[in-house]
C-alpha cells in the first residue's frame, strides 16, 4: 500500500512505547491561557486512562504538546484516543471563543520507540523541552508538564538519568515558536 503523501503515516501495529507530537493549526497559540493549558493537561491524564495508554512524560504548550505513552495491547487505539482528545479541547475553546467549528489541530506524528536509549532519550526530550523552548530553566518549574511530578516522585537516581540523558539527536517536528505565559 502507497503511503498518503499529505499527512503523517501511522503504523501502529506493536504494543509498545510511542512519542507523539501534535500542533494547533497553523501553529496559533489557542490554548494561550493557565486555563488552557490545564485544561489540555487534565483531558489529556484523563482520556490516556480512559484509553490505556500509560503517560510516561507530556509537556503542553500554547500550540504543541509532547507525549510519551505505553501502549495498551491494541496501540491502534491511539487514533481514537487522540482524536477525543483533540475534540474534547477544541470543542472548550472554540465554545470560549465563540469560534464554533474552528479547526484546532493541525495532525499528530507518532514514533514506536524500540529500544532502552531511544525510550530514555525521549523522555528527557519531553521532559525538557520547556527548557529547550525558553520558557524556564529548570523544567520541574513548569505547570504544564510531568517534569516536577518525575522529581517529585521518582528515586533521585532515575529522576537524574532521565533528565541527564542525552536527546540532542532525537528527531522530532518540533519547529514551534513558544511565547511565555504572563505569570500567575
Amino acid at each position: 500500500m502507497t503511503d498518503w503523501p499529505h499527512s503523517p503515516t501511522h503504523r501502529l501495529e506493536s504494543a509498545g512505547a510511542y512519542m507523539v507530537t501534535s500542533g494547533t493549526y497553523r501553529k496559533e497559540p489557542l490554548l494561550n491561557s493557565h486555563e488552557r493549558l490545564s485544561l489540555l493537561c487534565e483531558s489529556l491524564l484523563k482520556l490516556a486512562n480512559q484509553y490505556d495508554w500509560r503517560l510516561q512524560a507530556w509537556c503542553v504548550f500554547p500550540n504543541h504538546y509532547h507525549i510519551v505513552a505505553l501502549s495498551p495491547e491494541k496501540p491502534a487505539s491511539l487514533r481514537a484516543f487522540l482524536q477525543h482528545l483533540h475534540s474534547v479541547t477544541a470543542i472548550e475553546i472554540n465554545r470560549a471563543d465563540r469560534c464554533p467549528g474552528r479547526k484546532v489541530w493541525f495532525e499528530y506524528w507518532d514514533t514506536h520507540i524500540r529500544n532502552q536509549k531511544s525510550f530514555y532519550a525521549r523522555l528527557s526530550y519531553v521532559h525538557n523541552n520547556a527548557v529547550r523552548h525558553g520558557i524556564v530553566k529548570a523544567a520541574s518549574n513548569y505547570a504544564w508538564c510531568s517534569a516536577g511530578w518525575l522529581e517529585r516522585r521518582a528515586s533521585r537516581a532515575f529522576y537524574r538519568t532521565v533528565m541527564d540523558f542525552p536527546h540532542s539527536r532525537v528527531v522530532v517536528k518540533d519547529d514551534y515558536l513558544v511565547d511565555p505565559l504572563p505569570p500567575t
